[in-house]
Formats: structure tokens, C-alpha cells, sequence
């Protein structure tokens, strides 16, 4: 007896009257036997034939079945139009089907409204910008869209307005962020240009021996006025001033006014021993370079105040006759650079805390974020970029070499630090 075979049909798609040749369903056969379709295109296709359908799905829920007759009708399809969703890290145009209350009212599709928000693009477009793609190539750092579909939203001046829109949004919580909670033993303090603009941040280390972004200020130099402003605004979000602290800071006069203005006899100031070596060995001949280096890190190996202070004079008394101007700079601030030697720190924790290296690696991480950048449109921009680039130095953080040995530094601080007699609103006045 000949079987009686009928030929399954399906629901009219919502895109047939606009879905490329491309997007029609597929199956696995034909997917196999056509060698121009890759895999992806083929998921993509599947998928979208799926979206389709769970948009009709949802408005046969919203309308009832299509062709039938309803006493207690709510709601009535009204055709497709022209809509925009969220795809691959750009906007795609696609119909959208539409539904109405009797009374005239546009309903919703739930799943076009979530595939339709926003905030994905605007994760991506700022993903995008910190692996380094320009605003000018966003588009093409894309993967391609199954044939037949338009594109919107990755022009540079889209990108560069959600790019705004999203770190601007970030800057405020971001610079907020309560400090009343942090035990922080060790602060480094150093600045970064860009452009015109000095931003000065202050990085924390806490008696865990874990790095925290703690703010950033914006000026022009790394002036006192500018240090005030950053550490008024770390005090006023709950930064204990009255309790020893250890300042490493690559030398700046203003920066060091700030610290004793604002935290007085509080403050330890510790000089970053590297930016010392290389502010020496300027004034020097190339061929002179090197044993001068060699020298002073032998000072600053020694194990006590007074053997190193000795070297590094003896040191600043060779070169006197010929290079005032290098024997000048080993003795500006140099027991400042025997703070840690003081202190009794050694080993791991002393190559950690003699420079600003932890800091410097952020600052570096600001330059790499920054480095499409060809013109700084004000100070707010640079503000902008900065914060997002330390949210993203944030992510690699880890653990402080020595850390092991922060509560011997905690202990040592304590001692050496006499209680203060000015009152925090002076200083910080």
C-alpha cells in the first residue's frame, strides 16, 4: 500500500518578507554539502530563524492564532517594521514585529526589548578601547555579519560617544569609593602627563600587602596645591590621617610639601632610590655612569643609617671638584633615601618599598589605555581615560613582594612616628 506522506509546514517566519537567502533554515545536510558556509554562518543562521520565531511565539501569546476569530481579542497584529538590536558589538537591522491593544496602544515583545538594551554595546565598545583599538577601527575589529544585514553604530564618532557616555558614568562612583575601612600602612604617590595635564595618583598598600587605587587629581604640574586637593579628597572619604604612614614619592618639592602639610609628623617620606640614581647620573659624563650607579647601591645596601649615610657623602665629596652638580644631588634629600634603612626593613620588602616601581607599572598601564589618544579636549577627558585605565590596572593586581614582612614595617612605623600636635583641619586647610 503506497504510504500517504505529507509535507510538514512550518509557521510563517516573521522575517519572510525581508530575510536574506542566508538566514532561511538550514539543515545539516545542506550545511555539509555547501563548502562556502562555515560553521558560524550556519549558527548564526539557525539562530536567527530561532529569534524569529520566539518573537511570533510571543505575539501569538499577545494577539491569539493568526487567522482566527476572537470574541475577547486584546490585541491585533500590525505588521513589521524597521528596528535595531544589539549584535556582535554593533547595532544589526532587522524587522520587528509589531502588536496593538484594540485600543491602539504599541505593545512589547519581551525578548526585543532585552535583545534592544544597550549596556552590551557599550561594555564591548569600551573592551574594545582598552585592548587598543581606535575609535577609527572599532568597526573592523568585528566579526562579520551573515550576509544581508545592515550595520549601524560603529562609526568613530558612535563609538567615541558611547565610550564617553560609559566612563564618565564610571569616573564619579569610581573616585568615591569609601576608604574608612582600608588598613594602609604604606602609601605611593607619582604622576603621570598627558598632553597638558599632570594627573597625580596615589596608590595604597594595605597590611595584607595588597594594591589599591585610591585617587587621582588633576593639575598642571606636581604642584602643593595639587597634592592638597588629592589628599583632601582621599581624608574626606574616610583616609585615616592620624596614624604613621609610610610616603613613597619619586622627589617632587611639591608633592613632599603636600605630605607634610596634610599628615605632619605622621608621614615617613621614603625617596625612590632608582629615580635618585638617575637624577644623579645626569649630571654625569656617560663614562662615569656606571661606577656611580655601582656606588650608590652599595650605600643603599647597607644595614644601618650611618654606614650608608657615610658612603654616600664620601661619595658626594669625589665628585664635588669636577661634578658639583651630581655631588648637589646626591645630598638633596638624602636621608630620605635611608628612610627604609631606618625603619629596619630588608630584604624582599625593601626592594619593593626603595622605589615607586608598583606605582610606575600602573602609570604604565595609563600610557598603554591612553596611547590612541592624539588630542586632549580638557582636563575632564584626561580624568576620564585615567579612571578607566587604573579600573583596569585594578584587575591585575596582586599581592606586594615581602608583604610577609608589613607588620614588622606596621610595628617599626609605630615607633618612630611621635604623636602629632596639629589638628587635622589645619593641615589640610
Amino acid at each position: 500500500m503506497k504510504k500517504d506522506r505529507t509535507k510538514l509546514t512550518l509557521p510563517d517566519p516573521v522575517f519572510s518578507p525581508k530575510t536574506p537567502a542566508s538566514m532561511r533554515q538550514l539543515t545539516l545536510p545542506e550545511a555539509a554539502l555547501n563548502t562556502r558556509l562555515a560553521l558560524r554562518g550556519f549558527l548564526l543562521a539557525a539562530g536567527m530563524e530561532v529569534f524569529a520565531r520566539q518573537l511570533e511565539d510571543e505575539r501569538t501569546a499577545l494577539c491569539g492564532p493568526r487567522g482566527k476569530f476572537q470574541t475577547d481579542r486584546q490585541a491585533y497584529r500590525h505588521g513589521s517594521d524597521e528596528g535595531e538590536l544589539v549584535f556582535g558589538g554593533r547595532k544589526v537591522q532587522l524587522p520587528k514585529p509589531r502588536a496593538r491593544t484594540v485600543d491602539g496602544r504599541e505593545l512589547d515583545l519581551p525578548t526585543w526589548r532585552e535583545c534592544s538594551r544597550e549596556d552590551p554595546l557599550n561594555e564591548r565598545v569600551q573592551e574594545q578601547i582598552l585592548v587598543g583599538v581606535s575609535t577609527r577601527g572599532y568597526g573592523r575589529s568585528l566579526e562579520s555579519l551573515p550576509e544581508g544585514l545592515t550595520e549601524a553604530g560603529v562609526s568613530r564618532s558612535s563609538v567615541s560617544r558611547r565610550f564617553v557616555a560609559r566612563t564618565a558614568a564610571q569616573v564619579e562612583s569610581f573616585l568615591n569609593r569609601p576608604l574608612g575601612d582600608l588598613d594602609l600602612p604604606v602609601l605611593q604617590i607619582d604622576g603621570v602627563n598627558l598632553g597638558e595635564h599632570l594627573m597625580l595618583v596615589a596608590l595604597g598598600i594595605d597590611a595584607s600587602g595588597r594594591k589599591q587605587v585610591l585617587g587621582v587629581a588633576e593639575g598642571s604640574s606636581e604642584s602643593e596645591e595639587v597634592g592638597r586637593s588629592l589628599f583632601r579628597n582621599l581624608i574626606d572619604r574616610g583616609l585615616e590621617v592620624e596614624r604613621a604612614r609610610l610616603f613613597v614619592i619619586d622627589g617632587g618639592k611639591g608633592v613632599r610639601k603636600a605630605i607634610r602639610a596634610v599628615f605632619g609628623e605622621w608621614a615617613l617620606v621614603q625617596r625612590c632610590q632608582i629615580h635618585k640614581a638617575r637624577n644623579v647620573v645626569e649630571h654625569l659624563p656617560e663614562r662615569q655612569r656606571a661606577w656611580v650607579r655601582a656606588a650608590l647601591r652599595r650605600a643603599w645596601s647597607c644595614g644601618t643609617v650611618v654606614r650608608a649615610r657615610e658612603k654616600l657623602t664620601s661619595l658626594a665629596d669625589q665628585l664635588r671638584a669636577h661634578h658639583p652638580g651630581a655631588a648637589g644631588s646626591i645630598e638633596e634629600g638624602l636621608e630620605e633615601t635611608l628612610t627604609l634603612i631606618a625603619l629596619g626593613v630588608t630584604g624582599t620588602l625593601h626592594q619593593t618599598l626603595r622605589s615607586t616601581n608598583p606605582i610606575e607599572n600602573l602609570q604604565g598601564t595609563i600610557r598603554r589605555v591612553t596611547r590612541n589618544v592624539k588630542r586632549w579636549r580638557g582636563g575632564f577627558m584626561a580624568l576620564r581615560w585615567t579612571t578607566t585605565a587604573l579600573m583596569e590596572g585594578e584587575k591585575k593586581f596582586r599581592r606586594v613582594k615581602g608583604y610577609r614582612d608589613l607588620p614588622r614595617l606596621t610595628a617599626a612605623l609605630d615607633a618612630c612616628v611621635a604623636v602629632p600636635t596639629v589638628d587635622r583641619k589645619e593641615r589640610i586647610a
